[in-house]
């Protein structure tokens, strides 16, 4: 295994069991539940907007340690961008995890390349990217759950 390829097994694991910006906020713009049903991750995203900038971030839920790392990665990633900002990295994360960006460069994705390897996983596409599908939930303040399909 390459020293990269274990930095990124590492640095998936140290968000799973030290997830960032984990717990309920008060006071939110937005929220949304997401729900895969295929391995029974679930995970609630909470945000708060000022001036179309995400201000803070939060989230909970429970399930394996894509899913729970992805989420940790996202609310690092986003907190202090703007919404059009986040819906490209939405879209840059999304090309890197399922094998559509041969272009993906740390400078855009930065920690969030660790998620590269899932691509080679199909099955998995889908516990990386449930944040992100509830993040999009959050910020149309849909309130309702979200199931990425």
């Amino acid at each position: 295994m390459s020293e990269l390829t274990e930095l990124y097994q590492e640095v998936i694991l140290d968000h799973n069991r030290k997830p960032r910006n984990y717990g309920e906020m008060e006071n939110f713009s937005g929220q949304a539940d997401g729900y895969n049903p295929l391995c029974g991750d679930r995970i609630k995203v909470f945000l708060r907007l000022e001036g179309g900038q995400i201000t803070d971030i939060k989230f909970q839920g429970t399930g394996c340690a894509i899913s729970q790392a992805s989420a940790s990665l996202m609310t690092e990633a986003l907190k202090g961008k703007s919404v059009d900002d986040s819906n490209r990295l939405f879209e840059d994360f999304r090309s890197l995890v399922t094998g559509n960006s041969p272009n993906a460069t740390s400078k855009s994705l930065g920690k969030l390349m660790a998620f590269g390897g899932v691509s080679k996983y199909p099955v998995r596409v889908k516990c990386a990217t449930l944040a992100w599908h509830t993040l999009k939930a959050a910020l149309e303040d849909q309130g309702q759950c979200t199931t990425e399909k």
